[in-house]
């Protein structure tokens, strides 16, 4: 009997388990991760296998693939699972898929790929006598026994290649690469934050070509900088991600993107922003890379530390306005520093209630990757809510302050702002702790009617005020 002998990596999955691994045992803990170190992958694989958390059930199975192995069992044939892959996680995929008669993958000692894993089949199944599923360059000498050779999503000319070593060719899916993926996993959206830049330009009332510029180049590389920390992010998060309604749509936990291309996507963002950072000052780049070095301690540890994390976020959205003073050489006042703190720990309490209302309404009683529970969201509610008030009341205490009387020629109209913010974070908070709000609250602002029309109020009142 002929059987269907089919790949892990990027066949039946639409990843890389051994970056999976990688990047899962990477978040958990660094110092575990360095400690399965060893000249041996097989062994470096089964170290991970046996210490990296992997849920196999919101993995990206590539469902071209499934189909083709259900078509064959249906006909009455038998299928092998043979990976590079660890055994330990290969047998926990095969029983959680119930398509495999046998499962087999690198044992801690032999890693199962390239002329092994031909070798091995050739052994257990016999030359010729089975069908080889694969992707990649290392699969050639597994094609070159094989029946017949299938590949899945290769490259035209690994195509040519298998063609030359086995006749009896078929080709699933597309080689083609969109960029798409690669847009959306940047998240340009997430750039409007990097406004912030420019509000010392704003509040010192330097309207010039030459200031305007420079907050321009300054958010410029403040958003590719910020890109890098996403996408880093995004890949120690994949466990999480996946197990999110929304999130698991983003390119990594879908397996739109390999995972390989990640670290190059970290690097290149991150050089090119540090690099149009340099052309302002070296302060700035060194504000830039404070905020880098905040944002990493994020992803990898202050994110799971209750309260320490949204004092993180808050900081986060500080530093830019920070930068933009830099940059421009505009001295910040205290007033708007205060504003900014607690405003900005209103919004990133906000987002930590929009995850626990979701956990909540998907019965999930601790927060996926975070330090709270569900039973926490009253007193986050009233963070937020407090947070805000307060943000609201160093306002109205500015404008009531002998500095406003010298930038402004009507300051009573200002008044008006305070208004429209309080009607804001109110009706924000409250929809928020209805589920209606999406899991970060810039975004959704950015999206929704009647916070592009409070934006527009606060702007008009801003200009009425009368700038001098």
């Amino acid at each position: 009997m002929i059987y269907l002998a089919v790949d892990l990596d990027n066949t039946l999955l639409k990843t890389d388990v051994l970056l999976e691994l990688i990047w899962s045992s990477f978040s958990q803990s660094l110092i575990q991760f360095l400690k399965t170190r060893s000249f041996n992958r097989g062994q470096i694989k089964r170290k991970l296998a046996s210490f990296a958390e992997l849920d196999v059930t919101v993995l990206p199975y590539n469902s071209e693939v499934l189909q083709c192995i259900q078509n064959w069992r249906a006909k009455g044939g038998k299928v092998a699972l043979v990976t590079a892959t660890d055994q330990l996680i290969a047998e926990k995929i095969a029983a959680h898929l119930g398509l495999f008669d046998e499962v087999y993958g690198s044992d801690g000692q032999v890693n199962l790929k390239g002329e092994n894993k031909a070798r091995f089949i050739v052994e257990r199944l016999g030359e010729k006598n089975f069908i080889y599923m694969g992707d990649s360059e290392a699969d050639l000498p597994v094609w070159a026994v094989a029946a017949k050779a299938i590949t899945v999503n290769a490259p035209p000319h690994l195509r040519k290649k298998v063609e030359q070593i086995n006749p009896n060719v078929e080709h699933l899916g597309s080689a083609k690469q969109s960029i798409k993926p690669y847009l959306k996993e940047i998240r340009p959206h997430q750039w409007v934050k990097n406004v912030l830049v420019f509000l010392p330009m704003l509040a010192g009332h330097q309207f010039n070509l030459p200031t305007f510029g420079i907050s321009l180049v300054a958010a410029v590389a403040f958003s590719l900088t910020a890109s890098s920390v996403y996408v880093l992010n995004d890949l120690l998060d994949l466990q999480a991600d996946r197990a999110h309604p929304r999130k698991r749509h983003r390119p990594f936990a879908a397996g739109d993107i390999p995972l390989s291309h990640g670290i190059w996507l970290i690097l290149i963002l991150l050089g090119v922003g540090m690099a149009i950072a340099t052309t302002l000052s070296w302060p700035f780049v060194g504000i830039l890379l404070a905020y880098y070095g905040l944002t990493t301690a994020y992803s990898f540890y202050l994110k799971r530390r209750i309260i320490i994390d949204i004092c993180t976020l808050a900081g986060l959205y500080t530093i830019r306005i920070f930068a933009g003073a830099v940059a421009t050489g505009i001295s910040l006042s205290v007033w708007l520093l205060a504003f900014s703190i607690f405003f900005f720990f209103c919004l990133a309490t906000v987002k930590r209630q929009a995850e626990l209302v979701d956990h909540c309404h998907r019965k999930q009683l601790k927060a996926s990757g975070r330090g709270y529970h569900i039973d926490d969201l009253p007193i986050i509610s009233m963070m937020a809510i407090g947070a805000g008030y307060v943000s609201i009341l160093v306002l109205a205490l500015y404008i009531n302050s002998p500095q406003v009387q010298l930038l402004y020629t009507r300051p009573q109209v200002l008044w008006g702002i305070c208004c429209v913010l309080l009607y804001w974070i109110t009706r924000t908070i409250l929809l928020t702790h209805r589920g209606l709000m999406h899991y970060d609250p810039i975004v959704y602002a950015i999206k929704d009617r009647q916070s592009q029309i409070c934006f527009l109020i606060c702007l008009v009142l801003f200009i009425l005020g009368g700038i001098l």
